[in-house]
């Protein structure tokens, strides 16, 4: 069994990396959430920022690296 790390979005399971499966594969998923970050983490605001999704249609996020600077 493969473990795939995915974000549910718009109805549909996408893969956040690469899935090694040809297209229409069938799969079964076994669902589990991730434990939501403590606000007061030191790090909560790091994981508040690296959530946000960017548009899907960005060539590539390397073209938008400098957009959270300070």
């Amino acid at each position: 069994m493969t473990t795939v790390e995915a974000i549910y979005e718009n109805g549909v399971f996408r893969p956040l990396n690469k899935v090694d499966l040809p297209d229409q594969t069938h799969v079964q998923l076994a669902v589990s959430r991730w434990p939501t970050m403590d606000p007061n983490h030191p790090q909560a605001e790091l994981w508040e920022v690296l959530s946000r999704r960017f548009p899907d249609n960005d060539a590539t996020l390397a073209e938008r690296h400098d957009e959270h600077q300070p």
